[in-house]
């Protein structure tokens, strides 16, 4: 797993912990309401990657986050995509020739 990936689920299982904390759940309470062991919590509680997307998913409904979820991969926050799609808009745009533009703009006052 890349670093960044590594570090944002070490954040992640923290973040779920001290929750669990703040509102007085014991990790057995919390296990059993997630439908897990309490050594797969902790592992989640760590960051654990090998732990299922749908545990993750389910202690942030806990606390009321899981409404974010699916803005962490929206098309309109998908920068690499955005920056891809102007690259290429800017390829195309490139590979007109200075001929063909003129053409174009004759043939638009021509029709007018």
């Amino acid at each position: 797993m890349p670093p960044a990936a590594t570090r944002a689920l070490l954040g992640l299982g923290e973040n779920l912990a001290i929750a669990r904390v703040r509102r007085h759940e014991s990790q057995r309470a919390w296990a059993k309401r997630l439908g897990v062991s309490v050594p797969t919590l902790i592992r989640m509680e760590r960051g654990d990657p090998g732990v299922g997307a749908g545990i993750y998913a389910t202690a942030l409904w806990f606390i009321g986050k899981s409404d974010a979820l699916p803005d962490l991969a929206s098309p309109a926050n998908d920068q690499g995509a955005i920056e891809s799609d102007v690259r290429a808009a800017i390829k195309r745009r490139a590979v007109r020739s200075a001929a063909s533009v003129e053409a174009r703009l004759g043939r638009k006052t021509a029709t007018k």
